[in-house]
């Protein structure tokens, strides 16, 4: 039986990195276009999981690609602190996650043909107090650009972070196990004998 293609619903280069984990390689990379607002009155983790049932959704695919997509939100409290949309942002966002701890949400979904698979994973963070200088020098470094909540954790900001409980690799932007497992009931299989 042939190994069904894997479509990597999402242009992050981090989640290329973290399938890799897996010994996986997408063989193709088709990020969906779909718009990403919250609803009116949304909450985060309903929302995290929407949208990346709706990214699987919206990827062309045929019967025998298995597409995988995900959405990673940052929630603090009720509020949803999506990708900053510019430096302002990004700093508003950080002195907000300054010294509190927030969640962050990362939902999976696989498609393959009608049939979706999903998991969600809620991440609880601890963000130190950050000073002027430390908070100048992140946005200046750029590295808030493209991400949730306006940090990665597996950057420069990961020094901020001195506490998680929950998934890592989740708060990278793809928790590996509930992946891994989502995939084989899709029909990938992760593990075959490489002789």
């Amino acid at each position: 039986m042939t190994q069904p293609r894997l479509i990597l619903g999402s242009g992050s280069p981090r989640r290329r990195d973290l399938i890799a984990q897996l010994g996986l390689t997408a063989d193709a990379i088709r990020p969906p276009d779909i718009n990403e607002d919250p609803l009116k009155g949304e909450l985060p983790r309903p929302y995290c999981v929407r949208l990346a049932r709706e990214k699987a959704q919206a990827i062309e695919a045929s019967e025998d690609e298995v597409v995988l997509s995900a959405d990673t939100t940052v929630a603090l409290g009720r509020r949803i602190l999506g990708k900053p949309a510019d430096e302002k942002e990004a700093a508003a966002f950080l002195t907000a996650l300054s010294g509190r701890r927030h969640r962050v949400i990362t939902a999976v979904a696989v498609r393959r043909g009608s049939r979706i698979w999903e998991r969600d994973v809620v991440t609880q963070v601890k963000m130190k107090m950050l000073s002027n200088e430390e908070l100048n020098a992140y946005l200046a470094s750029g590295d808030w650009r493209g991400k949730a909540g306006g940090y990665g954790i597996q950057g420069p900001a990961g020094a901020f972070i001195p506490w998680i409980s929950g998934s890592f690799t989740a708060v990278v932007g793809l928790p590996l196990a509930e992946t891994a497992h989502l995939l084989q009931a899709a029909g990938l299989n992760l593990y075959k004998d490489a002789s």
